[in-house]
């Protein structure tokens, strides 16, 4: 039997905590927050961390009372206007929201990402990852995520490539540079096939 309705002046997931905030959710429950969480952080809404973190907490969560507090972070507290949940609940007539675009498949966004990743270790440099950013990042956050990682990374390997040509020393060091470059990016890329995140060692991150 479901809990009392709250007053109709607070949204229930806003609200208090009813009844069924402590029943179990499923792997559909869980994705569609980090949807939410995912268009969130390519609106440039906060930063990978915090994205990492909300992602962790959205996937580790056992019940719907785990998840109301992400939401509530994403769209606001009790005092901000009324934003419906992203997965259902046991309660009659929730409030209607605008449909989002359907997002890519996921088997297009994993391989998009990977481009990211493998593009520029095949000669392209900065503008393999540049070009999916520009491409496919604009409608998917995950190849976004991606992409953006690469970037930084190649962008970093460029500029520690011409300082290093300075000095003899620099200058051998180059080639063994280029090969760790060259594995980081295959490891990149089969994180990004596999759905999960990767960041770069020593990279310096200025693009957000």
């Amino acid at each position: 039997m479901a809990g009392p309705a709250t007053s109709s002046s607070t949204p229930y997931w806003q609200g208090p905590p009813p009844q069924h905030a402590h029943l179990r959710v499923g792997n559909e429950d869980r994705e569609q927050v980090v949807e939410h969480i995912k268009a969130a952080y390519a609106d440039g809404r906060f930063e990978k961390a915090e994205f990492d973190e909300r992602v962790d907490r959205a996937m580790t969560a056992q019940v719907h009372a785990d998840l109301m507090p992400i939401m509530n972070e994403l769209y606001g507290t009790p005092s901000a206007p009324a934003v419906p949940p992203p997965y259902p609940y046991p309660h009659p007539q929730p409030p209607s929201y605008p449909r989002q675009p359907a997002p890519p498949s996921v088997s297009s966004e994993r391989s998009g990402a990977a481009a990211a990743h493998i593009l520029g270790i095949l000669g392209l440099s900065f503008v393999g990852p540049l070009i999916m950013l520009l491409t496919m990042g604009k409608t998917s956050p995950y190849v976004r995520m991606h992409a953006v990682e690469a970037l930084n990374f190649h962008l970093t390997l460029l500029g520690a490539t011409v300082l290093l040509s300075i000095t003899v020393v620099g200058l051998v060091a180059v080639p063994f540079v280029w090969i760790g470059a060259f594995v980081a990016g295959i490891v990149g890329g089969v994180a990004a096939l596999g759905h999960g995140s990767f960041q770069y060692p020593l990279t310096l991150r200025l693009v957000k």
